[in-house]
């Protein structure tokens, strides 16, 4: 009996002293702090509002917009585009600037040379990049001066509109997009995880008290009658099998077995183990869902453009855009499918692969060294890419169905064959994009990537990681 409650107490114990093992390591523990202190430094841009804004005015415009593509956005920028503070953009054109380059790279040979040439020409793409996000941030920053100047229905969003207003409004969200790029590098390089997915992740984390807060109240206003406890259960037990599936799909992997021959180096023989090669199944992570959503998200910012709205062709264009059309929807799941191709080919060859298996010895059994290698490697990989593109669109689309609603209604000749779905599928459940699932994906995955980098940088100096059974040597007590 004591050693069947002692087990628990043991468990907790063991995972406090992982825990405390991060910060045992100085150079660990310096790269922790550090990362939390330019996430300390890029919400504290969150209370420090652009000039000359009527900020509430402005709140009851995205709260209007919530289920919009502008909620997205805002939701990338942790809320400070609804507050426009001076870090609205976010690094929204940091991850524009990094497609359009990663797309020249397949297409424009010049610049796919300088990114073979090694460390050299990757930081000579990357600080175009850099250009390239100045660029964008002064063109998205004019647009929404530009926007706001002009109001929208008679309502004012600027206190003092004119020339003045747009110069200080383009200089101060250019600079602080550009210092957003900064931090987020400075966190790569010198922090702990992805600088610029932690940055989408704090500014989802912060706005999840907001999201339960709104569950709560939603409870209590009894928005949906009878179906009001129903419909939280529902929501809160999607929320926990969503999480749930995505931890499962992300560790789930395709291994290769591969086979190394006998060799000699030297006066030593080398070689003989069987291994494999891993393949995960969503290989791009979060990636190709965040540039999907850039992508359709970045040209609807202009749709309250008044040049927009005055013109009925662009209005009926940019309306049938919106989340929950289903034109948009369609667009998003060619995007995610298109991105995690596109994105696998970049960081992924199969053709270094089957060389650097060649080179030392290696091979695949039953299948020989070289092409043949590469264009077995390419096949799995293809259909494993496939399922995980379907993992996306299925994580992204239903919770986000939920949400919003798809508006099968408003299809031209059939829309009329849907007017009699409940009006939850048609309209969904109104929540707040805090609990759809590219934030949840978002969240979920960054998370893992991190606990992944932290349990390696344990890993190599002899410390346990967090898996239970990675089997690591544990390190020496510090006492």
């Amino acid at each position: 009996m004591a050693a069947a409650t002692a087990a628990p107490v043991w468990n907790y114990k063991s995972m406090f002293e992982k825990i405390a093992n991060i910060f045992r390591v100085p150079d660990l523990r310096n790269r922790v702090l550090f990362t939390l202190a330019m996430l300390a430094v890029y919400r504290l841009g969150a209370f420090i509002p652009t000039p000359g804004v009527n900020a509430t005015a402005l709140e009851q415009f995205f709260n209007a917009n919530s289920g919009s593509p502008l909620g997205l956005v805002d939701l990338f920028s942790g809320g400070m585009l609804r507050r426009l503070t001076i870090f609205a953009l976010g690094i929204m054109p940091y991850i524009t600037a990094s497609i359009i380059f990663q797309l020249l790279t397949v297409v424009y040979e010049p610049l796919a040379r300088l990114q073979k040439e090694g460390e050299l020409g990757r930081r000579k793409i990357t600080q175009w990049t850099r250009y390239v996000t100045v660029i964008l941030g002064v063109v998205q920053s004019t647009a929404i001066a530009l926007t706001l100047s002009h109001g929208s229905g008679g309502i004012q969003y600027v206190l003092n509109p004119g020339i003045g207003f747009v110069l200080m409004t383009v200089i101060t969200l250019t600079a602080g997009t550009t210092f957003v790029m900064w931090l987020g590098e400075q966190i790569t390089d010198r922090g702990i995880g992805n600088g610029m997915s932690l940055l989408i992740f704090a500014g989802i984390v912060v706005g999840l008290p907001h999201g339960i807060a709104e569950l709560v109240d939603t409870a209590r206003t009894q928005k949906f009658g009878a179906f009001t406890v129903p419909a939280l259960i529902i929501l809160v037990v999607a929320m926990i099998a969503v999480v749930a599936f995505i931890v499962y799909v992300e560790r789930s992997e395709r291994r290769i077995p591969v086979q190394y021959a006998k060799r000699i180096v030297g006066r030593r023989l080398m070689g003989g183990q069987s291994t494999h090669l891993p393949l995960k199944v969503n290989s791009g992570g979060v990636m190709p869902v965040i540039f999907a959503a850039s992508v359709l998200s970045a040209p609807l910012l202009f749709s309250q453009a008044s040049f927009v709205r005055n013109s009925a062709a662009l209005t009926r264009i940019f309306d049938a855009l919106r989340a929950g059309e289903p034109w948009y929807e369609l667009l998003y799941i060619v995007a995610i499918v298109f991105f995690a191709y596109f994105y696998i080919s970049i960081v992924f060859r199969p053709d270094d692969i089957a060389d650097n298996m060649r080179k030392y010895g290696g091979f695949i059994p039953g299948i020989r060294p070289g092409k043949r290698t590469s264009d077995y490697v390419n096949d799995i990989l293809t259909r494993i890419t496939l399922v995980g593109a379907i993992y996306l669109i299925v994580i992204s689309l239903i919770p986000q169905i939920l949400i919003s609603g798809i508006h099968l209604n408003h299809l031209a000749l059939v829309g009329p064959l849907f007017e009699k779905l409940p009006l939850w599928v048609t309209n969904g459940l109104g929540f707040n994009f805090y609990f759809g699932g590219t934030s949840l994906l978002i969240v979920v995955g960054v998370a893992m990537d991190t606990i992944n980098q932290v349990e390696s940088q344990l890993i190599m100096r002899h410390y346990e990681g967090f898996s239970p059974r990675s089997g690591r040597v544990r390190g020496r007590r510090s006492w």
